[in-house]
């Protein structure tokens, strides 16, 4: 089994708190992250500040970050084209993300465009970090159901992926954005996604309580996946599904799993004790 890639998520944490977080405490947590040994991390977005105004400041906390000792590297979320147009402008950053929903609703709610309309931005993410020596993620959003009442089946993730496989889409996770997977459903997905599609870096983004995590990390990983997105304290969800947010994948939980099965390496225990000590003050 392959090591596998440790995403940690402190954008995906803040995005919904409920509070604002000043711009140099991000800066201080997100550069104590960096401390840790991850391999990347989800530190913010470059989308609308009205719709998240939590990452409002993004922009400011960039040139803060202290990527000198680190081999971690950086990852923004976008939401159109002049979003990863802003975010490619950046050195430090090494990722533009883009959540690409299944479900139309969805992508209608949190990017504001339809499905169709949301591919050609993908097509633009893409030629964007080809000229600025960027990679490219897409995050499959409601890749396991939607509460929409949309049409989803497996077929449909799939036909999707195969679109952005043919444009040149080489990383991809498979996000649960509001925590309905169960863990028979993530192992077929995966399955299916690592099977069809071995070229690509396959992951999942899953949202969960502390009660199946385990079940639902094992679905993935023992059917192919390599990339995992977790968050301290398991805080976070997208504020623009529900209500009612479902929180991520607890880091502390995983962490130390990933390393009893040796597929972890490169984390430092103490700096990780640091970075827990003040996610709990943040997220309090």
């Amino acid at each position: 089994m392959k090591v596998i890639k440790l995403v940690e998520c402190p954008r995906d944490a803040m995005q919904g708190w409920k509070t604002f977080i000043p711009t140099m405490e991000k800066v201080a947590y997100i550069n104590q992250l960096l401390k840790v040994g991850f391999d990347t991390l989800d530190f913010g977005s470059f989308v609308s500040s009205k719709n998240i105004p939590q990452m409002a400041d993004t922009k400011e906390v960039v040139p803060h970050l202290d990527l000198q000792n680190s081999e971690t590297k950086l990852l923004a979320i976008i939401a159109n084209t002049r979003g990863a147009e802003e975010a490619a402008g950046f050195e430090k950053i090494h990722y533009l993300g883009f959540p690409f929903s299944i479900s139309p609703t969805f992508q209608k709610r949190n990017t504001n465009s339809s499905i169709e309309e949301s591919f050609q931005t993908v097509i633009d993410m893409k030629n964007i970090c080809d000229k600025n020596k960027k990679e490219a993620v897409v995050y499959i959003s409601m890749a396991f159901g939607n509460p929409y009442h949309d049409e989803y089946n497996e077929d449909i993730v799939l036909n999707w992926i195969t679109k952005l496989a043919g444009e040149g889409i080489a990383i991809i996770s498979l996000a649960d954005t509001i925590g309905v997977a169960n863990p028979s459903q993530i192992a077929s997905l995966s399955k299916e996604v690592t099977s069809s599609f071995p070229a690509i870096e396959t992951g999942v983004h899953l949202h969960s309580t502390g009660v199946d995590w385990k079940e639902k990390i094992d679905a993935a990983l023992y059917n192919g996946c390599t990339r995992f997105d977790g968050a301290l304290k398991g805080v976070g969800g997208c504020p623009m599904a529900e209500d009612k947010l479902v929180g991520n994948m607890n880091s502390e939980l995983i962490i130390p799993y990933f390393k009893e099965l040796g597929l972890l390496k490169n984390i430092n225990e103490e700096e990780l004790r640091k970075a827990v000590v003040m996610a709990s003050k943040i997220f309090s």
